[in-house]
């Protein structure tokens, strides 16, 4: 069997890691050790927390930044780069359990992602927490979770990423939960992390599927990793069920994992709640960190996805694609209804976490991986830009209650108008439309169904429609709330306007006429050629995608531009042409009910069942234990007392008398030994002559 198609970089250069490689551990416990201090500090230093948090995350990008031009550098001399350093990392019997870290282009550049958004949202988080109470308590919280999930990138083993893995679920849980004074959060906070540990029992069970099968969980080791061709060959010359490999098993597995960090059906539900804590938070958790790893992983272990693929489709691909397909369409549909500007940007982020997904199915890495990075920025722009428009509003979150805030607040509606627009994929100066029309164009080309193609196009349209529908009741239109909005300080604009060059710039790296993004991922030469853009297949993709757009926008402004968005008092332009859809749409299409009605309340009745058989069967027989118990130790001490200390209380008192009869006639007296000696031969000789009488 051909390995070519188990190892796309089989090419990968061997070589001793480079000093930034070895260097790459710092990135991640940069942060984490700034967390550590900044748990020790009071609460009142606040300006020092700040500094440890942001410098040491400063320095983090200073190394990723580093690490990515050795990466590139290799790229450009046409050597492509992998490099490991593994380790040791405790012994058990005769087995090791190693680790590592790796530095090839895919880690090399989530790393400069994550700690360059992250930064900027570092920055942007003095001023929108300045006047929290807590601030020193959420940076410490900001490092640790921002150091985990740079854990989660650069790990070359399955169980340092899934450690890290789970740190980041800690830090959520943390982070959504900040203002547990609030009944909703402190709620939000725990659903968030129940439901991705749903997520996780089936990627452990993979996990340890893996290491049975292969023997290690380090990715790469000379030839030896779990994501090198001899263990993927392994795997694939073992069947599981249904006709599945053991490899497309362990991979859906693992898939399942990525859904619950990823919110794709049907464990999107917490990630809409995750809403519930500080807006820094909304924007590093749904834009750059906790969403985006569900998405990485499966990037990561992309050879062990598409092994034995035919014609680049697996069955775990296959899953994949269908459910990033409907949960794309799923989460823009319910977005159309909503009325909080924090939730419709989280459903959002739902809808796009698919459309990810549904290009590494389709596409591969490359085209996954490009909109993982382009609506990282985009949506932490869009994010952030929330987080002014309700700082503006007096913590005002209820879009119907806005209005006009584009004279109010000029640079926040400019930015958030930029964001707005690289989402719904404008052509052609925005990131988002070479993005989102990579994965489109793969999905029309891919063999086994036009489903998911047809599923995106329709997300698309929809996403078009409920982001001008929001700007429309935001910006547009006369003010509708009840205090006077303002303009957010200079600390959040300047993040906004950063973000919002970078959501148009990186539209640069990524269109077809200069590919650099994938041929990077990719290893292949960067070629300019214009003539790319007009390819027919290309032509007619990016028509379709352009007409798409332009009615969503169109659409969404004819109903909710000018001052047409309804007062808050009023219902909304389609509720009443649409009143059942919509209704069920506003209600998130009872999902959240429909999961307390049957999984939850199966939950509550078993617990019901176990407090039962607790309280009534394992306590009764413990109970029924109990007094047989107790009633043979009353037997017990009844023998005890009356017969075994009777019996030898009374041979002892019997002893005591036989002893004292015996010692009365050791008295000294000789003529007492005389009589006794007397009466003995008197009675010896009577028994003598008895004998001798009966003899004769």
């Amino acid at each position: 069997m051909s390995v070519a198609f188990i190892e796309p970089f089989h090419e990968a250069l061997i070589a001793p890691p480079a000093a930034i490689t070895r260097l790459l551990g710092l990135v991640p416990a940069l942060p984490m050790m700034a967390a550590g201090v900044i748990a020790l500090l009071p609460q009142a230093r606040r300006r020092i927390a700040a500094v440890l948090s942001i410098g040491s995350l400063g320095v983090s990008l200073l190394l990723a930044l580093a690490a990515f031009a050795h990466v590139a550098a290799g790229w450009m001399g046409h050597e492509r780069v992998r490099e490991v350093v593994n380790f040791t990392w405790l012994h058990t019997g005769t087995q090791t359990v190693d680790l590592g870290w790796v530095l090839d282009p895919l880690s090399a550049v989530m790393l400069v992602m994550v700690t360059f958004v992250g930064l900027l949202i570092f920055i942007y988080s003095t001023g929108y927490m300045a006047h929290d109470k807590n601030f020193t308590r959420f940076f410490c919280f900001l490092s640790l979770f921002a150091g985990a999930m740079l854990g989660v990138v650069i790990a070359n083993s399955l169980l340092l990423l899934f450690i890290c893995w789970e740190l980041v679920g800690l830090t959520s849980y943390l982070l959504i939960g900040f203002w547990y004074h609030k009944p909703s959060a402190a709620a939000a906070a725990k659903k968030a992390f129940m439901t991705t540990r749903v997520g996780d029992v089936f990627f452990l069970l993979g996990m340890v599927w893996l290491f049975a099968q292969t023997g290690t969980l380090l990715f790469y080791n000379g030839g030896a990793g779990s994501l090198e061709a001899g263990a993927l060959l392994g795997l694939l010359n073992q069947h599981a069920a249904f006709g599945l490999t053991a490899a497309g098993a362990i991979g859906i597995l693992i898939f399942a994992g990525a859904a619950g960090k990823s919110g794709q059906l049907p464990l999107h539900v917490w990630l809409p709640d995750a809403m519930e804590g500080p807006t820094p938070v909304s924007a590093l958790i749904h834009a750059a960190t906790m969403v985006a790893a569900g998405v990485y992983l499966i990037a990561r272990v992309y050879p062990l996805m598409s092994a034995g693929a035919t014609n680049g489709v697996t069955a775990s691909l296959t899953v994949v694609a269908w459910v990033g397909a409907l949960t794309a369409v799923f989460a823009a549909l319910i977005a159309v209804a909503q009325n909080d500007i924090k939730r419709i940007l989280a459903y959002s982020t739902v809808s796009q976490l698919g459309y990810m997904m549904v290009g590494l199915a389709v596409g591969g890495v490359a085209v996954g991986m490009l909109h993982l990075i382009t609506h990282a920025f985009f949506k932490a722009l869009l994010f952030l830009g929330a987080g002014s428009v309700i700082h503006g509003c007096h913590e005002e979150q209820d879009i119907r209650k806005m209005g006009g805030l584009r004279a109010d607040m000029p640079l926040t509606f400019l930015t958030y108008s930029i964001g707005m627009l690289a989402l719904c994929g404008f052509p052609f100066f925005f990131s988002g439309f070479w993005s989102k029309d990579g994965i489109l164009e793969a999905a029309h080309a891919w063999e086994p169904s036009r489903g998911p193609f047809y599923l995106l196009a329709f997300g698309a349209l929809l996403t078009a429609f409920y982001m001008s529908r929001q700007v429309g009741y935001v910006f547009l239109g006369t003010w509708r709330g009840h205090k006077t909005a303002h303009e957010s300080p200079p600390v959040m604009t300047m993040p906004l306007a950063i973000l919002a060059f970078f959501a148009m710039a990186l539209g640069l790296i990524a269109t077809p006429a200069w590919p650099w993004f994938r041929s990077f991922i990719e290893f292949k030469a960067a070629e300019f050629e214009v003539g790319a853009l007009w390819e027919p297949a290309m032509l007619s993709t990016m028509g379709t995608s352009i007409v798409i757009v332009l009615l969503g926008l169109g659409l969404g402004f004819r109903l909710y531009g000018g001052n047409r968005a309804p007062a808050s008092s009023e219902p909304d332009v389609l509720e009443r042409p649409l009143s059942f859809v919509w209704v069920w749409l506003a209600n998130r299409l009872y999902v959240d009910e429909l999961y307390s009605a049957t999984v939850l309340a199966f939950y509550a009745w078993w617990g019901r069942v176990a407090d039962f058989f607790d309280r009534k069967v394992w306590g009764g027989m413990v109970a029924m234990a109990a007094g047989l118990g107790k009633l043979l130790a009353e037997m017990n001490k009844l023998i005890d007392q009356n017969f075994v200390n009777g019996g030898f209380d009374k041979g002892c008192e019997e002893l005591a008398t036989g002893g004292g009869l015996i010692a009365s006639l050791q008295n000294g007296r000789v003529q007492s030994y005389l009589r006794i000696l007397a009466v003995g031969v008197v009675l010896l000789s009577l028994a003598l002559i008895l004998i001798w009488s009966g003899k004769a």
